[in-house]
């Protein structure tokens, strides 16, 4: 696989660093370059948006697939959420599978609301997700 960091001078920690720290935090832009800068690290905030917006979803997505292999922790467990929508004027139902954290792993939308469709969507999920 390519490396993302290859043609940016400032070391792939730093770039980690503030794109963490602008997205755990309730920080702006402007912050995450100030402490930075009381860190030595002479940055923008216009290169912490861009890095946000370039590494951002790589970082996200690696996060999300640490989570899933480690699904098998203790506190590891995930719902079955149901929830009624309106589409084009017609009552939908929308299931959810959503994890201890609250994210959502898999939807499905059926217009009938029977045992048949919940065990759809359960053996759906538990296939993808395993049972928790």
């Amino acid at each position: 696989m390519r490396n993302p960091f290859k043609s940016f001078k400032t070391s792939p920690e730093i770039i980690r660093l503030a794109v963490m720290m602008y997205i755990r935090f309730p920080l702006s832009l402007r912050n995450v370059e100030d402490l930075l800068h009381e860190r030595g690290i002479d940055i923008t905030h216009e290169t912490v948006r861009f890095w946000w917006n370039r590494f951002g979803p790589l970082f996200a997505k690696s996060i999300r697939k640490r989570r899933v292999e480690n699904r098998f922790y203790s506190n590891w467990a995930w719902h079955l959420d149901e929830v009624f929508v309106k589409i084009n004027g017609e009552h939908h139902y929308l299931w959810r599978a959503v994890d201890h954290e609250g994210e959502v792993l898999e939807a499905y939308v059926t217009k009938t609301r029977n045992r048949k469709a919940a065990l759809k969507f359960l053996l759906k999920a538990m296939k993808r997700y395993g049972a928790p």
